[in-house]
């Protein structure tokens, strides 16, 4: 098994270099991401930023929960992009915000394909002195405006809500 996964490795790290060139030569409007395939329901994943993560199926299809399922992923980029731009709003608005988290719900179809139907996101955010209006704001304009991730899946039919609670930090944060 080790020698597999250093020869494995080895093209990897080549085909990485070829990857991330093409991608400086052609520019960077294209998103770029490469899925490998490891053993049983395990696969190795490497975004067009360099990053790279493991992704595996449940036991019961195979996997050995080495790793995040694959639409958790998309559950976790949404919930990513969204908070991404509400704390880049608020800030810009000058909120005085010390944490910020979004928790995530979804339901699926029960039939194949089980996409989602709907995704409820509930942002807790902690701050000094947060004004609501500008919270509601945040997160009004990232439900319609600019979570590419969010709108997207919106206009596959998921149906998507959005809330917020605010909470007062100590004066010590």
């Amino acid at each position: 098994m080790t020698g597999k996964w250093v020869f494995s490795s080895c093209r990897w790290l080549k085909w990485r270099e070829q990857f991330f060139s093409l991608v400086y030569y052609y520019g960077v409007d294209e998103m770029k991401a490469r899925v490998k395939w490891v053993e049983d329901a395990t696969f190795l994943a490497e975004s067009g930023s360099g990053h790279t993560l493991v992704m595996d199926g449940p036991p019961d299809h195979g996997g050995r929960n080495l790793g995040v399922r694959p639409m958790e992923m998309l559950l976790l980029g949404m919930g990513g992009c969204t908070a991404f731009d509400v704390m880049l709003i608020l800030k810009k608005s000058r909120q005085s915000v010390t944490d910020c988290e979004v928790m995530l719900s979804a339901d699926r179809a029960d039939t194949e394909p089980k996409v989602f139907t709907r995704i409820h996101v509930h942002f807790i955010v902690t701050g000094q002195g947060l004004k609501e209006k500008q919270v509601a704001r945040a997160v009004s304009l990232s439900a319609e405006k600019y979570c590419s991730a969010s709108i997207m899946l919106g206009r596959a039919g998921v149906e998507i809500s959005h809330d917020y609670e605010i909470h007062e930090a100590a004066g010590d944060e």
